[in-house]
């Protein structure tokens, strides 16, 4: 019989990634190992740290990493409501993009670089990681944070407004309402978008969009919300708004100048639709 003893942390850490990589739904025997190898502690500044719940924040009674191995959300700017992240639900997006070795990813919305960190190990080796953070004290954190890891790189800006290079993998962690159309079009040919959609006031979801010879494919794949991407938030961007049923059947996202909008679309926006017909070529005249 085994005597009753308290967990070390690398037992309690080991755990949690067993979790996350069930959580994943992979078949990536990586994931594991590489959620056990990057200590979250070490992208949450000095503890306590302060675990969000039902909208209010808890303090862990001690700096104890035990506590933030959770399926929780931890405060990174509690003024501003910022939070690294539920880890289940990063893992299922992971799962669902996919990165595999020598791809190039971007990551918009980095934070303090947790899972930056995990997106770069897992495109080792020869990928490369571009993050976007557009607050400077958590983009000076990251940077930070990430000195370890080969392959990555913090750039303080607003991913909306600037250029982005050609990318097999486009990771988002901020809610997106009006997804910006060079997003899209940075996408090398099988390249992903991973997003949270902001279909409506009461509808976040998480879409994977692929590139493909016929069009941008969509697979809505799990609720999310999360903190509102700047630049990419504004709802009057938007023609059509879509009903939640809507948004959960969309099936190709369109670029505006590439086809017109037709009764298929549940969403218009400036320089995109979202389509429920599956991505295919137009038909020649």
């Amino acid at each position: 019989m085994t005597r009753n003893r308290r967990a070390s942390l690398n037992e309690i850490r080991a755990f949690h990634a067993r979790m996350m990589a069930v959580a994943s739904n992979s078949a990536d025997e990586r994931l594991e190992r590489i959620f056990e190898l990057v200590p979250r502690e070490a992208f949450l500044g000095s503890g306590p740290w302060q675990i969000k719940v039902n909208r209010r924040y808890i303090e862990t009674p001690s700096v104890d990493p035990c506590y933030v191995y959770q399926n929780v959300l931890v405060a990174l700017d509690v003024t501003k409501g910022i939070n690294n992240g539920e880890p289940f639900l990063h893992a299922a997006l992971i799962g669902a993009a996919a990165p595999k070795p020598g791809e190039m990813v971007i990551h918009v919305g980095a934070g303090t670089g947790y899972y930056t960190a995990l997106l770069a190990m897992l495109v080792l080796p020869n990928g490369y990681v571009q993050a976007f953070e557009i607050d400077r004290r958590l983009a000076d954190r990251a940077r930070e944070n990430l000195e370890p890891f080969e392959g990555v790189a913090v750039t303080n800006d607003d991913a909306t407004a600037l250029p982005m290079q050609s990318a097999n993998l486009v990771y988002v962690s901020a809610g997106v309402v009006a997804l910006p159309a060079h997003w899209l079009e940075a996408l090398l040919p099988g390249g992903r978008i991973i997003f949270p959609w902001q279909a409506n006031r009461r509808t976040g979801l998480a879409v994977l969009i692929t590139r493909t010879a016929a069009g941008y494919e969509a697979r809505p794949l799990m609720p999310a919300w999360f903190i509102p991407c700047v630049g990419a938030s504004d709802g009057a961007k938007c023609s059509k708004l879509p009903s939640s049923a809507d948004a959960w059947s969309t099936r190709s996202v369109w670029l505006t100048r590439d086809r017109s909008p037709d009764e298929t679309a549940v969403a218009i926006y400036k320089d995109l639709w979202f389509s429920t017909a599956d991505a295919r070529p137009p038909r020649s005249s």
